[in-house]
């Protein structure tokens, strides 16, 4: 009897709450990439980088948000650092196996069907591979400054920072313009191997901050390499191990909205 008393209250009291916050979810964009190489003769690995991505969805998922993926093509999108070929943190492999995430990562949505009043924050791991796509997709970048100007948060780890600097906002303006803001520096680019010191890459990180008028935070300026950079609603870090990090703060961001 108590049981079937406390059910009806439930029920009564989801019918009399306002249609908005009955429909309300607290939910996350996560931007991937479609891009699996470099395009170069030896097809160099470009993809999204698996221990940034799903590190982050973890977070997301652990604090009670939903997570979306958009992607510019839509459907499957490719890992580097996969199970497979590397032993990944133990992070990732729980997230894998008990958060969904394949389910997603597989089943990605195209830019025409996010609606950005669904969702509190938009957030770009790391990998090279969006720098190739999705850093330039028209619709994804509309998309993400709408949730911007909804008052939700942007955030991105390693070179994900670099498919942020491009959402311009209804004023004209750069989001990150003004604001401090890193993501990977040009100073460990161009020793990489991999990029061929940046010569493969459509863009620099450091580069395509700076031009949208966001003040870069190098290693100089931080006390640690590994900080996390918070600016009004902006979050963004510079290496791999501070991607959980960057969730997390954008996390409490949205809880203090």
């Amino acid at each position: 009897m108590k049981l079937t008393v406390l059910a009806l209250s439930a029920v009564l009291f989801a019918a009399t709450m306002p249609p908005a916050a009955a429909q309300r979810r607290t939910r996350v964009l996560m931007g991937v990439s479609n891009v699996s190489d470099m395009g170069d003769p030896e097809k160099h690995e470009a993809k999204n980088n698996l221990w940034e991505v799903a590190p982050a969805f973890h977070v997301f998922r652990m604090h009670g948000f939903e997570v979306d993926f958009v992607s510019p093509k839509g459907g499957r999108v490719p890992f580097s650092r996969e199970v497979d070929e590397f032993d990944p943190p133990g992070i990732v492999n729980y997230t894998i196996k008990y958060e969904g995430f394949r389910e997603k990562a597989s089943n990605t949505l195209s830019p025409q069907k996010v609606n950005p009043s669904d969702y509190v924050a938009y957030f770009v791991a790391g990998g090279i591979g969006p720098l190739f796509d999705l850093a330039k997709d028209p619709h994804i970048l509309g998309a993400a400054a709408k949730i911007y100007e909804n008052g939700g948060v942007l955030g991105g780890c390693g070179h994900g920072p670099g498919s942020l600097a491009d959402i311009r906002l209804s004023d004209g303006t750069y989001a990150v313009r003004g604001k401090l803001a890193t993501g990977f520096p040009n100073s460990s680019e161009r020793v990489s191997r991999w990029s061929k010191q940046g010569t493969l890459l459509p863009f620099l990180v450091e580069d395509a901050l700076r031009a949208r008028g966001a003040i870069y935070q190098d290693k100089e300026n931080l006390k640690d390499k590994f900080d996390v950079v918070v600016d009004q609603r902006l979050v963004t870090t510079m290496f791999l191990s501070s991607c959980a990090n960057a969730a997390k703060d954008v996390v409490e961001l949205v809880r203090r909205r």
